[in-house]
């Protein structure tokens, strides 16, 4: 499989084939970095980390795996660089790509990661945008296959705010595998329309399905995998936070939800949760609401089902994969 000069933008963008290639490549990395064998076959190359949303998993992933493939990194945080103020976006793209040999964004609409992939000249990775997050896609499908060993034919159910980046990628990654995709919220909270039509034809070929519901009881039998993120994104105002609870709180993943799966069944979260008041934001909107955690409780963040840190985990061991194919890395 030849992914040599890619963007990775979307999981649209890639066929199953080569989805299931670059699990593939990260189970084997992931292999090789616990045994302690280096693959440092990228030294001298540079990447450029461009960050208008910070994260933790984001980017300590792009700097360990960049590391780890003998690269140099840059990071330019929020006010880090000039991109939209005093620069455009495709200027700011032109520039790195003169100095790097790839480049990960992290920030607002798709629109701008698609601009610098245009102009850049280089291979160009979305670390999240409002619409998408691919990479942590690859982290979710590898850790769902090292549970259960397989992927296609397994049930997925995605509660809460399915409307952008989680409940989009869940849903492109999923239909293209093989997975029984579930959204399972209040009618307001459904993935676009467009999207949903677009992941059926990708569903009709791989034998998964897609289902929108606001039945907990009937989305949540039987499932494979119960997920979920946070009810409010980076970025959306503070006023938002009690409409939100108000409406997202009978799709709280709870001990009974887990029940309701199957008995194999796993939770994941991309992370940071509020799964108690140990935040910031977690004390001040349990305070303020009366509430000690809210998309998903502390009893089913803590218990055996979760593999929220294995999931974090592949975070890194992916983004590599990512990096090494789209930069011709030759792992032998």
């Amino acid at each position: 499989m030849n992914l040599k000069g890619r963007n990775f933008l979307t999981l649209k963008d890639f066929t199953p084939e080569e989805i299931t290639w670059l699990l593939d490549l990260s189970a084997d990395l992931k292999e090789r970095k616990k045994k302690g064998i280096p693959v440092d076959v990228l030294k001298g190359r540079n990447v450029a980390l461009l960050f208008e949303k910070d994260s933790t998993r984001t980017r300590c992933a792009f700097e360990v795996a960049a590391h780890d493939l003998g690269m140099g990194t840059t990071y330019l945080g929020p006010t880090g660089s000039q991109m939209g103020k005093k620069e455009s976006i495709e200027d700011t793209a032109r520039v790195l790509g003169r100095m790097y040999d790839g480049i990960e964004y992290r920030g607002f609409g798709q629109e701008i990661v698609e601009e610098l992939a245009e102009y850049a000249g280089v291979p160009v990775w979305n670390g999240l945008t409002n619409e998408y997050h691919p990479t942590q896609m690859l982290a979710d499908m590898l850790t769902i296959r090292e549970n259960f060993g397989e992927l296609k034919g397994l049930k997925l159910v995605y509660m809460g705010d399915a409307r952008f980046n989680m409940g989009n990628s869940l849903m492109v990654a999923c239909s293209k595998l093989g997975l029984h995709f579930v959204a399972c919220t209040t009618r307001e909270y459904f993935p676009d329309e467009k999207l949903v039509e677009i992941c059926r034809g990708y569903a009709g070929e791989s034998g998964g399905t897609i289902t929108l519901t606001e039945d907990v009881e009937a989305g949540t039998k039987d499932a494979d995998v119960i997920y979920t993120d946070v009810w409010v994104s980076m970025g959306e105002p503070d006023e938002v936070w009690e409409k939100r609870i108000r409406e997202l709180t009978p799709y709280k993943v709870t001990k009974d939800v887990m029940g309701n799966a199957k008995e194999t069944a796993i939770f994941l979260h991309c992370l940071p949760a509020f799964h108690d008041r140990k935040t910031k934001i977690g004390k001040e909107m349990g305070e303020r609401f009366g509430i000690a955690d809210m998309e998903v409780t502390d009893e089913v963040f803590e218990s055996a089902q979760s593999k929220v840190f294995d999931e974090a985990e592949n975070r890194m061991h992916t983004i590599k994969a990512v990096m090494a194919a789209t930069l011709g890395a030759e792992i032998v």
